[in-house]
């Protein structure tokens, strides 16, 4: 399950992933980079895009596995379309986010954010 979006901006999903990878090295949290639906489609070249079915399509998602002091990442997400990104954070039964992680990724990100013990 992934949570609603926290992070709205209106740029494009390439251009918001470099700012924010910037942003979340700069708080000395890692990101590593393990999707990126552009790169996947073209391994098939006459997959549709599922929004506008067009080459000129925009659409693109990109996966972030986010590091900081615990072993264990957060999985940051990005989903791009329209000239816009969704920033969200995948938080499951088999993938809980550690909160305080949560809580430096949206920092990082300008997003202000309640820790909860």
């Amino acid at each position: 399950m992934t949570t609603p979006s926290f992070l709205i901006v209106d740029i494009p999903c390439d251009m918001a992933l470099q700012t924010a990878k910037k942003k979340l090295t700069q708080t000395g949290l890692r990101a590593l980079q393990t999707f990126d639906l552009h790169t996947a489609r073209h391994i098939q070249q006459d997959c549709p895009c599922p929004n506008h079915g067009t080459a000129d399509c925009d659409c693109q998602m990109v996966v972030l596995m986010v590091y900081g002091e615990t072993a264990e990442p957060a999985t940051l997400i990005l989903h791009g379309s329209d000239g816009q990104t969704r920033f969200s954070i995948a938080d499951d039964s088999s993938q809980r986010a550690d909160r305080k992680l949560v809580a430096s990724i949206k920092e990082a990100l300008d997003i202000k954010a309640a820790v909860s013990a």
